[in-house]
Parts: C-alpha cells; sequence; structure tokens
C-alpha cells in the first residue's frame, strides 16, 4: 500500500492566461507540467500550505480563494490528495521566479490541454477548461473568491 501525502496546487488566473510550471527533470514526474505548489506541513491548513509553497518555490505572495478540485492519484509508490486552489498575485509581488522548476508559462486556458501534465494535475485542467468555457461567452472572468 502506497502512503499518501496532502498537497496543494496554484491557479495563478490572470486575463485567461494560467500560470503552469515545468518540473525539474531530476525530480518525480520530472518534466511534466503542474499547478505549483507542495505539501501540507502538519499543522497547516490547505490554503495556508499554498501561500507558503508559493513564496518558497516562487518568491510570490498571493491570495488563495475558492477551490477548484479535489483529487486523488495513486502512483506506484506514493498516492497524492492534490488539492488545487485559484490564487491571484498580491499587488506589488512581481513576476515569479523559478528555483524549482525548469520553466513557465502563462497560458491560455483554451490551450491548457496542450501541455503533458502531471497525471494529478489532468482533473484541475479539465475543470478550469469547462468552467472558462461557460465563462467565455459573457466576456468576462469570473472573480474567485
Amino acid at each position: 500500500m502506497s502512503r499518501a501525502i496532502r498537497v496543494v496546487g496554484a491557479v495563478l488566473l490572470i486575463d485567461a492566461h494560467v500560470f503552469a510550471a515545468r518540473r525539474n527533470p531530476a525530480k518525480s514526474q520530472g518534466g511534466l507540467w503542474e499547478f505549483p505548489g507542495g505539501k501540507i506541513e502538519d499543522g497547516e491548513s490547505p490554503e495556508e500550505a499554498l501561500a507558503r509553497e508559493l513564496r518558497e518555490e516562487l518568491r510570490i505572495d498571493a491570495r488563495v480563494h475558492a477551490p477548484v478540485t479535489s483529487t486523488v492519484h495513486h502512483y506506484d509508490t506514493v498516492t497524492i490528495e492534490l488539492s488545487t486552489f485559484y490564487c491571484t498575485l498580491v499587488a506589488g509581488s512581481g513576476e515569479p521566479v523559478l528555483t524549482e522548476h525548469t520553466e513557465a508559462r502563462w497560458v491560455p486556458v483554451a490551450e491548457l490541454d496542450q501541455l503533458d501534465w502531471a497525471p494529478a494535475d489532468i482533473p484541475a485542467v479539465e475543470a478550469i477548461m469547462r468552467e472558462h468555457a461557460t465563462t467565455r461567452t459573457t466576456g468576462t472572468d469570473r472573480e474567485h473568491d
């Protein structure tokens, strides 16, 4: 039986573009795309963990908003329990700086499915694309509180 790890991921959404980060090839799931984030430490809420991980991984301050989705994905030796949240950059935070990833892009929502995503992130990609397809006809992105 594999051990379970609770992790969080940030869906940074600006002007119908989502921030995607490519995992380091030397790490598990190397070369695949993901929503930045990381492990929830003991005593942290998912939202607190995500804000901390974004400061550590990308050197940004972000506000954590509504959940996107929560999924469980079983790999060979570990089970990942991933909760993704919409996030916004805090004014003055600056652009993300890569400290663990090898590449990053602001990807149009309609093109998210063109990246090679880590399996645990795929349900969130699908949820974002579905939600955006329903808001696209109004010409505005929704505020995610």
